[in-house]
């Protein structure tokens, strides 16, 4: 049920952005032939007065067509309600909206979350929490005898303070030290013990292989109104967003050592079954970064998604005339085969390196 939960968030989040698309079209008259969820083969079709609803096979994203290209149209291409005949702005606003429906989804996710789960209050401790160890015999952490469930209180007898700020400065500190011993002090058990832990370089950065959390517990409470679920929300779409931000500046910055790090819908699928499964609530606020991250990703200027179009939308207004047709249908081509590839890629990868599948191969080994 887990799986299914994640499935569903993933599916929900691009018939948000589906929509968008769709209901900015509609509400500004222009003709829409198809509003489809997934692509390849149809699994499922509706016709309704003007517009084919689908549900097709591959669950990789969604589209929403329109009659300009088609053949097959029995539209007269001088229609003022084709989408190619509408001004510059009405066609942005349409292109936009499915963006702009991700990001508002999001903050209407994480009050919803607020009003039905609670609002976080931290209850933290001295030092930084090791919930998991990154592979299990190489990482250096497990190699200097570090285990999950170990509170790393401090390095090089500095000692941690608390929450997040504890685990940025740990991790400030491991960073600055590629192959250089870090004596750690962490506490198991009620025991202290003391452990050198020599970080690996990672592209000039020490990494020791672990999760690392605050220290102590995270209490709910519910909110006092809407005001306080409403102001909740938006402290957490500014802090999800601002990361989230990060993460790309980071991805783009050292794309080498990051793209290890960029998941399919394999992945994020594996990681909301995890959270439904450990923490329903958190869903809330799962699905919330995945809106984000698909309208962030979608507005990039690039061919297929919302931004290149959007460059194809002001190339025309600077050129006063579109790009040509052969030109445009090359670009998108191009793009397409090349998202195609890549999502195959992540599809193959992320599914080589879940747990049963290692399991599996493990065992036939």
């Amino acid at each position: 049920m887990s799986v299914l939960a994640a499935i569903a968030v993933l599916a929900l989040l691009i018939v948000i952005h589906e929509l968008g698309h769709f209901t900015a079209a509609r509400t500004q008259g222009i003709r829409v032939s198809r509003f489809s969820l997934g692509f390849g083969p149809v699994l499922w079709r509706y016709q309704g007065a003007q517009t084919e609803y689908a549900v097709r096979a591959l669950p990789l994203g969604g589209f929403v067509g329109f009659p300009d290209g088609d053949p097959d149209s029995e539209v007269d291409p001088s229609d003022p309600n084709l989408m190619k005949n509408r001004p510059l702005l009405d066609r942005a606003i349409v292109i936009s909206a499915g963006v702009v429906a991700n990001f508002v989804f999001a903050y209407f996710l994480l009050v919803a979350q607020a009003s039905v789960v609670g609002i976080p209050e931290s209850d933290y401790e001295p030092g930084v929490a090791v919930p998991e160890i990154v592979e299990q015999q190489q990482s250096p952490a497990a190699q200097a005898g570090l285990e999950a469930g170990d509170v790393i209180v401090s390095v090089e007898s500095q000692r941690l303070g608390e929450g997040r700020d504890a685990i940025r400065a740990l991790q400030a500190r491991i960073q600055a030290s590629p192959q250089e011993p870090l004596a750690l002090t962490i506490e198991r058990d009620g025991r202290t013990r003391s452990f050198s832990v020599t970080p690996r370089n990672e592209g000039g950065e020490g990494k020791i292989g672990v999760l690392l959390a605050p220290n102590g517990d995270v209490q709910r409470r519910y909110p006092s109104g809407i005001g306080e679920a409403l102001s909740a929300g938006a402290e957490q779409y500014q802090r999800i967003v601002s990361l989230t931000a990060e993460g790309f500046r980071e991805l783009a910055a050292n794309f080498r050592e990051s793209a290890d790090q960029v998941a399919g819908p394999i992945r994020i699928v594996e990681v909301g079954a995890g959270i439904a499964e450990s923490d329903a609530g958190s869903l809330f606020r799962f699905a919330a970064l995945i809106s984000i991250n698909l309208g962030i990703i979608n507005i990039l200027p690039l061919p297929v998604l919302d931004g290149g179009q959007l460059v194809f939308l002001a190339l025309e207004g600077i050129r006063g005339r579109p790009l040509p047709s052969k030109v445009q249908e090359g670009i998108t081509q191009t793009g397409v085969v090349f998202f195609i590839g890549l999502a195959m890629f992540l599809i193959v990868r992320d599914t080589a390196n879940l747990a049963v599948v290692q399991d599996l191969l493990q065992n036939d080994g």
